[in-house]
């Protein structure tokens, strides 16, 4: 706003001497609660604007009988909306503000798309305005928001809400795997699926690399210094497969899921929920049965089957990325596929999900729906007493 503008603008002198602007925008927020339809509130706060422009002040008593004038004395066409100042949210921690931000994050665990779970949120934040509610409680909250999404979507997704609800504080940790060679989008795509479920803690193979990096040095374990599709250039062969390239991708491998357990062993004792990703997890490489009592394990396998789309990406990378020497992955692309193949053909024999990455969002719709559905009938959870 410029010194114009300000010098201009007309005060209104509330009756305690206070003198605050007067703005269009708050007169209409303010008819509508009293009832007013938007049109007839615009129009009698523009109407109010060219009334006292120019007179520098006004006090609140005239500027009511302004109003009133133009609106005459029963200006209430539509139910009159309470709208209280704060709707809190009571939990057994506390309370908090609600938040539409908040509650519609909470909704993607559903497997809803961010549009219809702030749609959903947004829908219920007007319901407990309507209600004139100033508090409402996290157990209500929950209720409202499973009947929203019963009504609207269906029972699978309303049910698929309680279930993660259920994980919020849970005794035992979901740990959710995405394997994958370079490339197919696996962080991009952990990314996604860590913040619609509102997970927090979320890690890549090729981080825990990086720190056993710093640690041994490359004459010690040389298979942690090379890419995972380089590592048959450097490393002597071990006979574990017949193509070089998966020979050298499986000794680095291996040696990354010792930190790779660590990880997963330091979750489940802090009973934290974790996202890990890399091209380092391996159908079969890890015995996942051994954390069957401690940790609600999913692993799924992510790829990009479309060969020319994984170039396609590579290329674009190239030109994002120079700094990082992207343009190798287009050179190494027949070993980054072979991997593939091969991570896929494991996850197959290993009976793990596979995903093809064609895009993000859609491919973290199909994780949630996988790790919910599956926790759903792994804890058989009683939805009729939940509520």
């Amino acid at each position: 706003m410029n010194s114009e503008q300000a010098e201009s603008r007309v005060l209104v002198v509330e009756g305690s001497g206070v003198a605050r602007p007067y703005m269009r925008g708050i007169m209409v927020h303010a008819l509508m609660a009293k009832g007013v339809s938007f049109d007839d509130a615009y129009s009698a706060a523009q109407t109010v604007a060219a009334q006292i422009e120019g007179r520098g002040t006004v006090e609140r008593v005239e500027l009511s009988k302004i109003v009133k004038e133009i609106l005459g004395d029963a200006p209430e066409n539509e139910p009159p909306i309470p709208l209280p100042t704060a709707i809190r949210v009571v939990g057994n921690r506390g309370s908090t503000h609600f938040s539409k931000g908040t509650l519609s994050q909470s909704l993607l665990a559903a497997s809803l798309v961010p549009d219809d779970a702030f749609e959903v949120a947004r829908q219920i934040e007007t319901g407990l305005i309507l209600q004139g509610r100033d508090e409402v409680s996290q157990a209500d909250l929950r209720e409202l928001a499973f009947d929203a999404l019963l009504d609207r979507f269906g029972e699978r997704v309303a049910e698929r809400y309680l279930v993660w609800r259920e994980f919020e504080e849970p005794d035992k940790p979901v740990i959710i795997l995405l394997g994958g060679t370079a490339g197919v989008g696996k962080t991009s795509l952990a990314l996604a699926v860590a913040q619609r479920l509102g997970v927090s803690r979320m890690l890549s193979t090729d981080s825990i690399r990086h720190i056993m990096r710093i640690m041994l040095s490359a004459d010690l374990v040389p298979a942690i210094h090379v890419s995972s599709f380089d590592a048959y250039r450097e490393l002597p062969a071990l006979g574990h497969e017949d193509d070089p390239v998966i020979d050298g991708f499986l000794s680095q491998a291996t040696t990354v899921s010792v930190g790779v357990r660590a990880m997963i062993d330091r979750a489940i004792e802090e009973n934290t929920s974790l996202v890990l990703d890399g091209v380092a997890l391996v159908p079969g490489l890890i015995d996942l049965t051994e954390y069957a009592d401690r940790a609600h394990v999913f692993f799924l396998m992510v790829g990009l089957l479309d060969e020319k789309a994984f170039e396609s990406q590579f290329e674009a990378r190239a030109q994002r990325q120079r700094a990082r020497n992207a343009a190798r992955y287009v050179e190494r692309l027949e070993e980054i596929l072979k991997i593939q193949q091969y991570l896929l053909e494991q996850a197959d024999r290993n009976n793990v999900p596979i995903v093809d990455n064609v895009t993000v969002d859609g491919s973290a719709l199909l994780v949630i729906r996988h790790v919910v559905d599956s926790l759903r009938i792994d804890c058989g959870i009683d939805f009729a007493k939940r509520l």
